[in-house]
């Protein structure tokens, strides 16, 4: 699967600002990479023993682990790049389920769910397909943003 870019200052506001800042005794990258695992495990992907390492230098995530199906390993990848404060991901997570891979997108300004299955799947309303792909992270097929990285799967 390789190494994933993604925009730092774009995504879930999951560490930083005075409530997340780490005490004195604390290791802050540890603790960043402690709310990655668990904003992973609120998504219920039915991933088990995952470890997410952050360095806060680089904006560098490694996770591993074991993921039920490759779909489940992309929405993990997104789960960690779609974070404000990550550059890049390392996904190293085995897949019980082997399946192709999927493509990506990196959302832009003017971006629609409806314009991206246009260009991927030549019909608008192929929409769903990609809501359907990144969910849990996608609440509403209309809340999408500038430098969210989206999975496009193969129909």
């Amino acid at each position: 699967m390789g190494l994933f870019s993604f925009i730092k200052e774009a995504g879930e506001k999951l560490f930083g600002g005075s409530s997340a800042q780490a005490s004195p005794s604390e290791d802050p990258n540890a603790k960043a990479a402690a709310a990655i695992a668990t904003y992973i495990g609120t998504q219920n992907l039915g991933v088990s023993d995952v470890v997410v390492k952050f360095d806060g230098a680089s904006g560098a995530v490694t996770v591993s682990g074991v993921a039920p199906t490759q779909a489940a390993k992309e929405k993990v990848t997104l789960c960690c790049g779609n974070v404000a404060s990550v550059q890049s991901v390392d996904n190293q997570m085995s897949v019980t389920n082997p399946e192709p891979e999927a493509q990506y997108h990196d959302v832009v300004r003017g971006d629609t769910l409806s314009a991206i299955a246009k260009k991927y799947y030549g019909d608008a309303n192929k929409y769903p397909a990609i809501f359907e792909a990144n969910k849990p992270m996608l609440s509403s097929p209309d809340k999408i943003y500038p430098g969210q990285k989206l999975r496009i799967p193969a129909l």
